[in-house]
């Protein structure tokens, strides 16, 4: 997990803020999903072999990160800038302010079977 910073290039006429795949994102993106109207926590899964950059285009929320030992927390709120998340890491997002969009760029279309759904079985999962 680290911080990708985005280019952003401003003039009088405003800011273009450009995220391009296998550069700025170190995969290709085969995946774009929004998080919006959020009412509830959101998250709480692992995925097996995918990797993402997630980023608030709008708003502000927390993401917080585990490997099943530990856990870190970032604040979303730039959209220069996203977290690169890795495979295998326990994902959970909260604290939503009014408005906030979420994109994920992912490296793998959908599949609900290379997900771990819930925290036992994620430790399940990761256990030697």
């Amino acid at each position: 997990m680290r911080w990708v910073e985005f280019a952003s290039h401003a003039d009088v006429r405003g800011t273009l803020t450009a995220i391009e795949g296998g550069q700025d994102v170190p995969f290709d993106i085969k995946r774009i999903y929004f998080v919006h109207d959020v009412q509830a926590e959101r998250g709480g899964h692992a995925h097996r072999d995918t990797h993402q950059v997630v980023t608030a285009v709008s708003g502000r929320c927390e993401l917080t990160l585990s490997d099943g030992e530990r856990e870190v927390s970032f604040v979303l709120d730039d959209l220069r800038r996203g977290i690169y998340i890795g495979p295998m890491l326990f994902i959970r997002t909260a604290n939503f302010s009014p408005g906030t969009v979420l994109v994920s760029m992912a490296s793998s279309h959908y599949d609900k079977a290379r997900s771990l759904r819930s925290w036992p079985e994620y430790l399940e999962a990761i256990r030697p």
